[in-house]
């Protein structure tokens, strides 16, 4: 790949903003006002704001392997807070997609070396629902509802951190759990009932 053409795209990007609002970076620099955290996979197939069909300055990103939230995570933790606390965002979105490559391979029996502890998360939320995961015949299949089952897992970690929980309090917070299928394009609201599925840990994460 030639480096040097990434700089030309930029030129050229600068000028098509510049012709359409003279002052649109002028603007752009003012500061950000978003209304969505989006937490999302760092796969290269797989962009934030372009799916969603939104503009720079409306949503935050976070991105790692597989979409995670572990709470070991000073990453996470950091945007999370960040967003919450400091940018007041009113939604949460964990997004994760079909054909995730840190999924699947957190499904494989292989050592991975550096990935291992981060993978080690995924295998977990197989743990949690390996009845119903090994209940499906179909490879494929298994691994497209481990993706859905690993967002819901994901949006939960969300819900437990206090910045979350604060949050929900003082103006209704709310976390969404979409998947995106890239054979489609298609992003897909996974419908999470979360007040079924925090029945069991609220009492423990619950703030007073």
């Amino acid at each position: 790949m030639d480096i040097q053409q990434i700089f030309r795209n930029n030129q050229e990007w600068v000028q098509e903003k510049l012709k359409m609002d003279e002052k649109y970076f002028e603007n752009l620099s003012e500061g950000q006002n978003p209304d969505i955290l989006y937490i999302g996979c760092s796969d290269s197939r797989v962009t934030a704001e372009e799916l969603m069909g939104m503009k720079p300055g409306e949503v935050f990103v976070h991105r790692n392997i597989a979409n995670m939230v572990p709470n070991t995570d000073l990453s996470a933790m950091s945007v999370i807070d960040y967003a919450v606390v400091h940018l007041k965002v009113n939604h949460i979105v964990i997004c994760g997609h079909y054909y995730c490559g840190g999924v699947k391979a957190a499904m494989q029996s292989e050592d991975l070396g550096i990935l291992n502890p981060w993978l080690r998360n995924i295998r977990d939320v197989y743990r949690l629902h390996k009845d119903e995961l090994n209940s499906i015949k179909e490879e494929e299949d298994r691994y497209k509802r481990l993706v859905e089952l690993n967002v819901q897992e994901q949006c939960l970690n969300v819900i437990k951190t206090a910045e979350v929980q604060r949050g929900y309090r003082d103006r209704h917070i709310t976390v969404h759990g979409w998947v995106w299928d890239m054979h489609t394009g298609k992003l897909i609201d996974l419908e999470i009932d979360f007040e079924k599925l925090l029945e069991n840990v609220m009492e423990i994460y619950h703030l007073k």
